[in-house]
Parts: C-alpha cells; sequence; structure tokens
C-alpha cells in the first residue's frame, strides 16, 4: 500500500510543481519536458536495464547453479549460518538463500554491481519459497532488502574511476570517506529493521560479527591511510576486485569438476532462468523509473535544494554542502540519475572542489533504494512493500548525515 501512495505521490507533486513552474515563472517548456521524460524512462527501462540485465542474468544465474553444484553455496552459507540465523530467523540453517544472500553482499562489498544483481534476485528467489503470502515480503525479505540498499561498499570503484576521467588530482581521496559512510547507513538499516523485527541486537554472536566487521573495516582504513599510497589505492581496488570475482568463477568450475558435475550442463540448467526473470521485473521497472522522472523533469530539486539553502542559512548553519544534495536526493530514486547529477556537480564546482568531492561520497554512501524495491520485490510478484521503503530511507538519510560529516574532516 506504501508503494501505491509514494507511487501516485510522484506524479501528484510532479505535476503541481510543473503547474506551479508554469503559472508563476511563465515556462512554457515543462510539461513538454516531463512528456519526453517519461517516454525516455520507459524506453531506458526497457532497453538499457532489464534487456541488458537479461545477458548479466543469464551468465552469473549460471554460474551460480554451478557453485551450487559444487556445494560452495552451502559452504558458504554453513560459514555465515551463526551469523544469519540471528539477523534471518525465518531462514532455516543451510537453506540455500543463505548463500545467495553472502554471494551479493560480498559482490557489493567489492563494487560489482554487474554480478551483484544476478546473485541478489535469485537471494530474493530463494526467499520467496520460504513466504507463505507471495505479494507481501518476509521479514528475511524486508532485512535483505533494506541492508542491500544501505548499499556496503568497500571499494567505490566506478567513483574512482569517473574522478579519474575528470582530472582529479588524487581519484582515491573519497574512498576513505565513501567507506564510513556507507558502513553508518548499513548499520543504521540493520538496527532500524531489528527494532520493527524485534530482533536482539545484544546477542552475543551477533555483537561478535559487527564488532569483527568494525574492527575489519577500521583496519582496512588504516592500512589504507598508512601504508599503500594513493597510485598503489588506485591499483589495489582494479586488481582485488576482479581477481576475486574470477577467483569465484574459478573456484565453483574446479569444485564441480572434482564432484564430477557436467559443468556446462550445470551452466545452461542455471542460465536458464535469466531471461524470463528479466522479463518479469519490465513492468515494475518501467513504472517505477517513469515516476520519479516526472519529479525530476519537474524541478522539484531545485525547489528542495533552495528550501534547504534558506532554512539552514537562518539556523546560522554552514551552506557549502547545500549545492551538492541534488546527489543525495537523487540516489535513492535513481542510480543512472544520481550519477548524472554527481559528474554534473564535479563539472560545475570543480572535480577537487568540496562540493565535488562531498556529491562522490553522497553517490558511494548508500544504494538506490526505490529501485531496488521495483526490481528485487518485483521480480518475484510482491506488491505490498510493509515497512522496506521507511527503513531503507532511514538507512540512506543515515549515510547522508555521516557523507556530510566526514567530508568536513576530511576536504573543508
Amino acid at each position: 500500500m506504501s508503494l501505491n501512495y509514494i507511487w501516485s505521490g510522484f506524479f501528484l507533486v510532479g505535476f503541481a510543481a510543473a503547474l506551479a513552474q508554469f503559472l508563476f515563472m511563465g515556462d512554457t517548456e515543462i510539461f513538454k519536458r516531463i512528456i519526453d521524460g517519461t517516454f525516455e524512462s520507459a524506453k531506458s527501462g526497457v532497453m538499457d536495464i532489464a534487456l541488458p540485465l537479461a545477458g548479466v542474468m543469464t551468465l552469473w544465474l549460471g554460474i551460480m547453479n554451478i557453485g551450487e553444484k559444487a556445494g560452495a553455496v552451502n559452504l558458504l552459507a554453513r560459514l555465515i549460518a551463526p551469523f544469519f540465523s540471528r539477523i534471518f530467523p525465518g531462514v532455516p540453517k543451510e537453506h540455500p538463500a543463505t548463500g545467495h544472500m553472502l554471494m551479493n553482499f560480498s559482490a557489493n562489498l567489492l563494487g560489482l554491481d554487474n554480478a551483484a544483481t544476478p546473485f541478489g534476485l535469485k537471494a530474493m528467489e530463494s526467499l520467496q519459497t520460504l513466504n507463505p503470502s507471495k505479494d507481501e515480503p518476509t521479514d528475511a525479505q524486508i532485512m535483505f532488502l533494506v541492508l542491500h540498499t544501505s548499499g556496503l561498499t568497500l571499494i567505490p570503484v566506478a567513483i574512482m574511476a569517473q574522478r579519474s576521467i575528470l582530472g582529479a588530482a588524487d581519484p582515491s581521496d573519497i574512498f576513505i570517506p565513501c567507506m564510513i559512510a556507507t558502513y553508518v547507513a548499513t548499520v543504521t538499516g540493520l538496527i532500524a529493521v531489528a527494532i520493527r523485527q524485534r530482533i536482539n541486537l545484544f546477542d552475543r554472536v551477533v555483537l561478535g560479527w559487527l564488532g569483527c566487521s568494525t574492527a575489519a573495516i577500521a583496519g582496512l582504513i588504516w592500512y589504507f591511510t598508512q601504508v599503500l599510497t594513493r597510485p598503489e589505492i588506485e591499483l589495489f581496488s582494479k586488481v582485488f576486485s576482479n581477481l576475486v570475482l574470477i577467483g569465484v568463477i574459478g573456484g565453483f568450475i574446479i569444485g564441480a569438476l572434482w564432484k564430477k558435475v557436467n559443468v556446462y550442463e550445470a551452466f545452461i540448467e542455471g542460465a536458464k532462468g535469466g531471461i524470463q526473470t528479466s522479463l518479469t521485473v519490465i513492468p515494475y521497472l518501467v513504472g517505477m523509473l517513469v515516476a520519479i522522472s516526472v519529479i525530476r523533469n519537474a524541478g522539484l530539486f531545485a525547489f528542495v535544494v533552495d528550501g534547504f539553502s534558506w532554512l539552514f542559512g537562518a539556523l546560522g548553519f554552514n551552506t557549502d554542502f547545500v549545492p551538492a544534495l541534488p546527489t543525495a536526493l537523487m540516489k535513492p530514486l535513481s542510480g543512472s540519475g544520481s550519477k548524472a547529477m554527481m559528474i554534473s556537480t564535479m563539472q560545475t564546482y570543480g572535480v577537487d572542489s568540496f562540493v565535488g568531492r562531498l556529491a562522490c561520497v553522497f553517490q558511494g554512501s548508500a544504494d538506490t533504494t526505490f529501485y531496488i524495491v521495483a526490481l528485487y520485490f518485483g521480480s518475484v510478484g510482491i506488491r505490498k512493500t510493509r515497512y522496506a521503503i521507511s527503513c531503507g530511507l532511514i538507512a540512506d538519510f543515515a549515510g547522508v548525515i555521516a557523507a556530510i560529516a566526514v567530508a568536513y574532516i576530511f576536504f573543508h
């Protein structure tokens, strides 16, 4: 029901903003921009997202099936089971969904979006087998989705690459701030869902895993800042992420051959579901992208940013961060839209400016909540979102606040 109101609200608020600009500002092109945007977004949802996703899904669902036949996914599930059994109490131990979720989180950690999405959709499909009410998400599906939308990423490869293209003196200088901001968003999302689901986060197993994760991230921050040079950080980011990915593929294949599995047949068997999954999500994806394009082309973000600038200025706060807010506002709605905002901000204010760097940290602090809800829930036919969106937005908000704080510490 919440998605129904949100989707309708995007259109109605966008129309109201456009009408105000037409009546009071004389913008006669506003309605044309909105309609052109809806056609473009509908086309993009199918041609630029769903169809390319079919190829990626076909590949990675095939690889995933090889891993399952080899027993590697079940092995990963057993390793993470003590922690996952606490935060996903509705998922039986050693259920395939555990391994699928772990593969998704691992790909996200390494900034490997192309691999993370197929793993995530496979995880949602596995969790759906435990769902007694097929049009409404289970607690486990909500927890998984919110942790995914919080976008925990250790290596923001794409952002650093874009900064390098635009001529940044040090493309990797946003690396540590992004890591801190996205970790804050993830922990906040976990806490928000745990409160709703009455999960005991003070369980010693949960505290142990969270403590070790925090210590590991702190150790990485120390290593990258104290041991490696900036060029070495960039090299590490490029090599390590892809090395891990090819290692996973190689490990799955070797394990399957060891178990005398017909690897090629296993790949084909798993790959068959790729196209069907991509076709299933098209209506959900197009619907959400078109609604998002309405508020974007209606110029709503400009009104919001101006309002924030006036509000924070009146309260006596430093407003240097405000010009970077369009990236933060767009991020929960559209990954490509927020990337465009980030690039535009760097081009306008300078790639090494405070605003330009903050826009990059915003881009790396969380994932696209509404897009992921539409894609992941849509892939299994879930229509009611319960509190998934609200908890996802809480995590996004925490990531934005953390991004602003660390940007002032590192760059201001």
